[in-house]
């Protein structure tokens, strides 16, 4: 019994060594190749269960999942001859197993740098017909995307890669050149400043212009327009004096007399020089001649 349970064991651990080296297993995840001596005989290993010859078959796996390549800074030139320093980053995935493996035989790091050179080869070719303005904020979203196609393209045909998305992270001057970009600005914006001012100003100067000729003009309007009504109310008077004058000269005569002796002796302060015979004491004298 013992003998037969030793044999039993030592073949189980046998096989166990077989079936470890003669079977593989392609995860769903894993992208994988199968090489004879060396050579590449299937490319694009199928996910499951596989055997293999010891010594004879090697399999080599790369992981299928979406990679994330995340690049030093870089100092791009704009077209305003301007340095930004640019920290990016890149999501890339296998896409063909065979092409991949030409290009890298297989090495992540590899792969990443020939990824992350082609990169910055396209953002400094995008950098360089951009201005800072147009980099950091106008087109950000446009050269992005535009990147991305491009280099989905070229990664594909001559690494196997698909290059998912690309995106700058950070963009920064250099500290060098931060203070002068800086002191143009604010230059700049103090020339804007003055410009607004100059303009509000002479706005201004306009609309009060305006206002005081609308101003001399309504007045000169209502001037005109009171004179006018009050010469209609003097000759409204004037035809009602002549009127009145015409139905009774004599006591119309009379009565504007009276009111002048009123005026004068009123104050007895006044010293009047006048003749006696004078048409200014017409009724006065008549009313001495009936006494």
């Amino acid at each position: 019994m013992k003998n037969s349970t030793l044999f039993t064991l030592i073949a189980m651990a046998l096989g166990l060594i077989i079936a470890y080296n003669c079977l593989y297993v392609v995860k769903e995840i894993d992208r994988a190749v199968l090489l004879t001596f060396g050579e590449v005989t299937n490319f694009d290993v199928p996910p499951g269960i596989h055997g293999k010859m010891p010594g004879v078959h090697t399999v080599l796996k790369f992981d299928g999942r979406m990679q994330t390549l995340d690049a030093p800074a870089q100092s791009f030139l704009t077209a305003e001859k301007e340095y930004l320093e640019v920290d990016s980053y890149a999501k890339w995935r296998v896409h063909n197993t065979a092409d991949y493996y030409r290009a890298t035989s297989g090495d992540e790091s590899r792969a990443n740098n020939l990824l992350a050179q082609r990169i910055n080869t396209g953002l400094r070719n995008q950098f360089g017909t951009r201005t800072v303005h147009e980099v950091v904020s106008g087109e950000r979203d446009s050269l992005m995307t535009e990147l991305t196609e491009e280099l989905n393209t070229i990664a594909q045909n001559e690494f196997g890669i698909e290059v998912i998305d690309i995106r700058v992270k950070k963009i920064d001057l250099p500290p060098n050149v931060s203070e002068s970009v800086y002191q143009r600005m604010n230059t700049e914006r103090q020339e804007e400043a003055r410009e607004l001012r100059s303009t509000g100003e002479e706005l201004a100067e306009g609309i009060r212009a305006e206002a005081d000729r609308e101003s001399v003009v309504i007045e000169a309007n209502a001037y005109r327009d009171a004179e006018y009504i009050r010469g209609e109310g003097d000759a409204t008077a004037s035809a009602t004096y002549a009127e009145a004058f015409n139905q009774d000269a004599e006591f119309y005569g009379f009565t504007r007399s009276l009111n002048a002796y009123i005026d004068t002796f009123s104050d007895y302060g006044d010293v009047l020089v006048i003749s006696p015979d004078s048409d200014f004491f017409k009724y006065l004298n008549k009313s001495t001649q009936s006494d």
